[in-house]
């Protein structure tokens, strides 16, 4: 399994790179968003390799945010590489979690290849889709996701826990909690 390279560009399309390694060039399938965002004649990205009777494909993100995205909607039945891409070429991973909890529908029917019954089925299935704060630590994310589950478990519905943890400060599960539990209270 390949989840990182870094190497020098040899050719930049809008919807990949080539990048070469010690003399090997692999071709790598990136957003618009992440392809925009790469300058310079090297490249270091995460990757998600994904494996097929007929392909060996990679997938770059240079944004670990952007890479958990892609990760989470690509084991949705119905959901491929293609549309998983373009919803990341479409949103950044901060703008589709605030798609996600606010339920719209109308926004996620912007990305091609998802319909109404796609955009509904995304929706219900990441209905606790969370991004994590680089800026606030590492650990945000998974602490974040342990938060949900925690509070899931104690009976409240990912709509109230996702409206309680949005404007949270702190980084721990613990904290996360404590914070959701007080306005979920009032």
């Amino acid at each position: 399994m390949i989840v990182g390279i870094e190497g020098k560009i040899e050719k930049k399309d809008p919807t990949f790179v080539h990048i070469n390694v010690g003399g090997l060039i692999y071709e790598v399938f990136v957003s618009v968003n992440c392809s925009s965002t790469i300058v310079g004649d090297s490249v270091k990205l995460y990757t998600t390799q994904i494996i097929k009777e007929e392909s060996n494909n990679l997938y770059g993100f240079l944004d670990f945010d952007e890479k958990r995205l892609f990760d989470t909607v690509i084991k949705i039945n119905g959901v491929g590489p293609k549309v998983a891409m373009a919803i990341c070429s479409t949103f950044t991973p901060t703008s589709f979690a605030q798609i996600v909890q606010t339920n719209d529908i109308g926004m996620l029917k912007r990305v091609p290849g998802i319909g109404p019954k796609g955009a509904s089925r995304i929706l219900v299935e990441l209905s606790g889709f969370v991004v994590s704060s680089t800026s606030e630590g590492g650990n945000f994310g998974q602490s974040a996701s342990e938060a949900v589950m925690a509070l899931e478990s104690l009976g409240f519905k990912k709509e109230q826990i996702n409206k309680a943890l949005v404007n949270a400060v702190s980084t721990d599960t613990a904290g996360l909690v404590k914070e959701a539990l007080k306005k979920l209270q009032k």
